[in-house]
């Protein structure tokens, strides 16, 4: 399955690394890309394992707001 979610707050780099390594850290996910000029993280995973949810918490965690 593949979601993209609209992330608020992210402006560098740094801010692509940090969403980037905390969403790849969950169990079941098997992509992710970051594009930082649309704020769009767009997240490959198994939904068996993984939920949306848990994706969205974990970038919140990191400091950023998920929009969608």
């Amino acid at each position: 399955m593949e979601i993209t979610l609209n992330v608020k707050g992210m402006t560098c780099g740094h801010c692509e690394k940090a969403v980037k390594g905390a969403v790849q850290e969950l169990n079941g996910v098997h992509g992710v890309e970051v594009t930082l000029d649309s704020n769009r993280v767009t997240v490959a995973y198994d939904d068996a394992i993984v939920s949306k949810q848990q994706i969205a918490d974990a970038i919140e965690e990191q400091g950023y707001d998920v929009v969608s």
